[in-house]
């Protein structure tokens, strides 16, 4: 608990500038202060040199305290005239430590085991100190034995601490970074010296800046032109720089934050537009059906007031599967982006979400997904797959129930993550039917563990209630990693049609409910 309320002091502790700022004379007597700019140019005191160049966004590894601090200390400073260091195993040290490093704009290293001593002496050499401002008997006696700089031992007062040492400037800040820290107490150092180097300070819980919407919104105020993340938990670097990339646009999910899931359930309504036949959401225009899926959500919501966010969603079958081959011999009805626009642009400025979806006869699921990148473009718009409509040589509609294997699945997802990581966006939602184990072939090889992609398998079956729970349980089995789970209740197939109440109690809770 100490070391909590530690780090979250040193997260609000200000940036004091030491009276370094006044040239002096061999004498002592001030010359010329830095705000004098009608006095004669002399050289003055010498400061930190900063890394200032833009980079793309990269991950401070390591695990420890003292891993963290040299690491942020080669990737903030070029060089430094003091650097602090503190005892790695001493508290009342390091907290000191902390905040004389911000107030002399200086870097924080600890002094480590053994088996670290190599990596702090190597930092210290390449900051070329004119001395160490030992924290502490433990950075004393280790600092000692460098013998390469000047020691000073830190004074019991602060007041002390600038006579103690040779005159410093001060550091112009680090404008245009920013360092993300997760709040673990092991990160103090390193954030005090981010502190120190002018650089703000982020804190992402969970080590993903997509997750918080707050983080979200930061991000995109401040901008960054160079993002660092402390510790291993933000890596590796190629991730990190799509989940900056994207948390920086400041564009969210509905519900907030750039994950689909989790903490958020989405209740959705199935059909065509304009075709009631062919589910809820089509037997009313665009305005009629976000009100609509929204009444429906708040159904949900109030049945567990403290649980997810629920979302109303639109899930719009997008491909129709038909009974004629038509005229590319596909046996599936493509809508045009205009038939689809209309619900689209309803959502996006009503805070439902959208998936498209396809039922492609004998055409794969990629190349129908391609045709609507338009919409898949967009934040809010997912994808939805239906293997009951994906037919194999030789197969018809409402003869035989279709299938889809892994390997095709899997094509889509990687196009969706591509789509999602190439253009900065929020993680997308890909929603896999399912209520025959067929359907999904070698299902435990789908890819459902992707950063840019969440995919939900729904228990698309119809009938009496005890049925429908066998076939749940029957879904359950055997997925792959980071596979979740979604429910489909009937209005007019199911006996009886389940109450939000009745849908919720099922076990786990389904993240997806649609309606048709």
């Amino acid at each position: 608990m100490k070391d909590d309320v530690r780090l979250s002091a040193l997260l609000l502790l200000p940036t004091l500038l030491l009276p370094a700022c006044t040239v002096t004379d061999t004498g002592g007597e001030a010359v010329a202060s830095s705000s004098d700019t009608s006095a004669p140019a002399r050289p003055g005191p010498p400061a930190a040199e900063l890394q200032r160049a833009a980079a793309p966004p990269s991950v401070v590894p390591g695990a420890t305290a003292s891993e963290l601090a040299v690491g942020t200390s080669a990737a903030l400073y070029e060089s430094a005239p003091v650097v602090v260091l503190a005892g790695a195993g001493d508290a009342a040290a390091r907290t000191r430590g902390e905040s004389l490093a911000v107030s002399l704009g200086a870097p924080l290293l600890l002094s480590p085991s053994a088996g670290a001593a190599a990596t702090v002496t190597r930092e210290v050499d390449r900051l070329a100190p004119e001395a160490v401002l030992a924290v502490g008997s433990a950075a004393k006696t280790w600092a000692d034995e460098l013998d390469v700089v000047d020691v000073v031992a830190a004074p019991a007062s602060d007041a002390d601490v600038a006579d103690a040492l040779p005159e410093v400037g001060p550091t112009a800040p680090a404008t245009g970074t920013v360092v993300l820290a997760t709040g673990d107490p092991v990160e103090a150092a390193a954030v005090a010296t981010a502190r120190a180097a002018g650089a703000e300070v982020v804190v992402v819980p969970g080590s993903d800046p997509r997750a918080d919407p707050a983080v979200v919104t930061r991000m995109k105020e401040l901008a960054p032109q160079r993002v660092l993340g402390l510790g291993d938990a933000f890596g590796p670097d190629a991730r990190f720089a799509y989940r900056v990339a994207a948390a920086s646009t400041g564009v969210q999910l509905p519900g907030g934050g750039q994950l689909v899931l989790p903490g958020k359930r989405y209740v959705a309504l199935y059909g065509h537009p304009g075709s009631g036949a062919l589910g809820v959401l089509g037997e009313q225009g665009p305005e009629a059906t976000v009100a609509r899926a929204a009444k429906l959500a708040e159904s949900y919501a109030v049945v567990r007031p403290d649980d997810e966010v629920v979302i109303p969603t639109f899930e719009i079958i997008t491909t129709v599967a038909s009974s004629a081959a038509g005229a590319d011999g596909d046996y599936s009805n493509e809508s045009t982006l205009d038939q689809l626009r209309g619900h689209i642009d309803a959502a996006a400025a009503s805070g439902t979400y959208v998936l498209l979806d396809l039922q492609p006869g004998y055409t794969d699921f990629l190349t129908q997904a391609k045709l609507y990148e338009e919409f898949l473009l967009m934040p809010h718009v997912g994808l939805a797959l239906d293997p009951e409509w994906r037919l194999a040589p030789g197969q018809r509609h409402m003869v035989q129930i279709g299938a889809v294997g892994a390997d095709e699945v899997n094509r889509v997802g990687d196009y969706l993550a591509a789509l999602v990581r190439d253009n900065a966006l929020p993680q997308k939602m890909l929603l896999l039917h399912q209520f025959k184990t067929y359907m999904l072939e070698e299902r435990e090889r789908i890819v459902a563990d992707r950063d840019e992609v969440s995919v939900v398998t729904q228990m698309d079956g119809h009938g009496p209630t005890g049925t429908k729970l066998e076939t749940w349980n029957v879904i359950l089995q055997d997925p792959p990693a980071g596979m979740r789970f979604g429910w489909k209740n009937f209005y007019d197939e199911d006996s009886p049609t389940m109450t939000p109440a009745r849908t919720l109690a099922v076990e786990p809770t389904p993240v997806f409910i649609s309606y048709q």
